[in-house]
């Protein structure tokens, strides 16, 4: 998935216990706008042919942020300086990690 099209320290937190709207979030970073842009096609493709279709999306690669929301699964693709202004890792450190590629 994300990480076929080379994203950056890419998180899978199970946030089950921690929030009503979601039970995953799938964080990574990508290394400029054309790779955030490919990683969200690449995520959305996967996510299309193994069922849950994209409910709603934020953002934009412009902005380097993106938040494709699947239901269960939430997930953010940021450029790396905008990963490191909003510090989501931090902000969700008490979910459990269940992946994590560095």
């Amino acid at each position: 998935m994300a990480s076929d099209k080379q994203a950056e320290d890419i998180v899978l937190l199970d946030v089950r216990e921690l929030c009503s709207f979601a039970d995953y979030f799938v964080i990574c970073s990508g290394a400029s706008q054309r790779q955030t842009s490919a990683i969200a096609e690449e995520i959305d493709k996967t996510f299309h042919k193994k069922g849950p279709k994209l409910k709603h999306k934020e953002g934009d690669v412009e902005s380097g942020w993106l938040l494709m929301d699947y239901g269960d699964v939430i997930v953010h693709i940021f450029g790396a300086d905008e990963r490191k202004y909003y510090k989501l890792d931090k902000l969700w450190s008490k979910a459990k990690s269940l992946v994590r590629i560095e």
